[in-house]
């Protein structure tokens, strides 16, 4: 492997229908701008509460990705 230098950023993905979702589309959108993704982490979960519900997921994530020669 060569030696890598990588970039990281923080987003926030959001779902009304889980967790999962939440972080597969904030890739999946990432990804048409950024390239070169390489891994995430999820920083912080919440979400937002309608009537005694969970009705929205919010998902905090760092991306890294490798940075081109």
């Amino acid at each position: 492997m060569a030696n890598h230098v990588y970039k990281k950023i923080e987003i926030v993905g959001s779902s009304s229908v889980s967790v999962d979702d939440a972080i597969s589309t904030a890739v999946a959108r990432s990804s048409k701008s950024i390239r070169n993704l390489r891994w995430f982490e999820v920083t912080n979960v919440r979400g937002e509460i309608e009537n005694g519900k969970v009705a929205h997921f919010q998902v905090t994530m760092k991306l890294g990705f490798t940075l081109e020669s």
